[in-house]
């Protein structure tokens, strides 16, 4: 079968493997759509392991079923996520699954960016789901990052009527402004990139700004004379960050939903934010029921997601896709087709 090899961002050639053989409790996934995540291409996270096949927004179609599979048949079409708690830790019955030692080591084989993977017994039972028949391949892409959202949301504890500050309008900024909308909250997005200001006008987020123009004054006059209730730093820029800690109300949240380049160190106005009450929160990935609440919400078309699609590619192409996304200029969805 055909892979995408990574190395590094600019170097991704296309590149032989045996398709995976499986066991008896596995399945062979024949991948229709993945899509690229910001993740894929942080460089400084990503070359250390390399070289590697990437990849782990996936949907496709069962190819092969072990045959102590029981719930699910080759030709099922489903959705497949890598990272799968154990479910039984400390940590996941106190409801932080995303630390769990299991979920940090799961995954399945080779990577998305691929023909063909192979799902291992415990994603089988714990990270494998039915895609429901009007979700499309290419929806299914967004089951896993729209599940991220929708844990941070409810750590963050984003209701109806607050207002919602989304600094970033990539590809999780829109989901977030969308899950926020869907809600009934208030939504003010900022990003530096015109176009992405525009997407995040397209998501009807009710006020859009330029990043570089945010000050508390101006988040004031738009917002009944407060600051945000809630504010999601859906980027990894310094600024941003600091940004958030100028902009959140008396009693609200500040979500870090993105992480920084390694080596970062930021400054926290401390006695500021310890007389407002505010709360400093992060989050990470998505497990069961995230996931479950993703499904539900594409299917019954509560968050339309295919409008953040800009480009799909065929799988010889997944360079060209990297350099979209980490340029982060005209693009926001970037879905690779490894069948094409």
């Amino acid at each position: 079968m055909k892979v995408a090899m990574y190395y590094n961002n600019k170097n991704i050639p296309l590149e032989g493997m045996p398709v995976p053989k499986i066991g008896e409790d596995e399945i062979l996934v024949k991948i229709i759509a993945s899509g690229i995540c910001g993740s894929d291409v942080m460089e400084w996270y990503r070359t250390k392991k390399a070289p590697l096949v990437l990849g782990h927004e996936i949907a496709g179609v069962i190819e092969q079923a072990g045959k102590n599979v029981k719930k699910f048949k080759k030709g099922d079409r489903v959705f497949v996520t890598h990272h799968v708690p154990c479910e039984s830790c400390f940590y996941c019955k106190e409801g932080k699954e995303t630390v769990c030692d299991t979920l940090r080591s799961t995954n399945f084989s080779p990577g998305g960016f691929s023909q063909y993977v192979r799902v291992p017994k415990i994603n089988v039972e714990k990270g494998t789901y039915p895609l429901p028949k009007n979700i499309s391949y290419e929806e299914g892409t967004f089951i896993e990052p729209l599940g991220c959202v929708i844990r941070g949301q409810r750590i963050a504890d984003v209701r109806k009527n607050h207002s919602v500050l989304v600094l970033g309008s990539g590809i999780s900024g829109l989901l977030h402004i969308k899950l926020a909308k869907s809600k009934g909250a208030k939504v003010i997005a900022t990003d530096i990139n015109q176009f992405r200001m525009d997407m995040a006008k397209k998501a009807e987020a009710d006020h859009v700004l330029n990043a570089k123009d945010l000050t508390p004054e101006k988040l004031k006059k738009i917002n009944h004379g407060k600051l945000a209730d809630r504010v999601i730093v859906s980027t990894g820029a310094v600024p941003a960050i600091k940004q958030a800690f100028e902009s959140i109300e008396k009693g609200g949240t500040i979500l870090l939903f993105a992480p920084t380049d390694p080596g970062k160190n930021i400054e926290i106005p401390f006695n500021d934010l310890w007389f407002k009450g505010v709360t400093l929160t992060t989050t990470y990935a998505a497990v069961r029921k995230d996931l479950e609440e993703a499904i539900s919400l594409i299917r019954n078309r509560k968050v339309n997601v295919k409008d953040m699609i800009t480009h799909r590619l065929p799988l010889s192409e997944t360079k060209k896709g990297f350099e979209l996304v980490s340029k982060a200029e005209d693009s926001v969805k970037v879905i690779i087709e490894p069948q094409r």
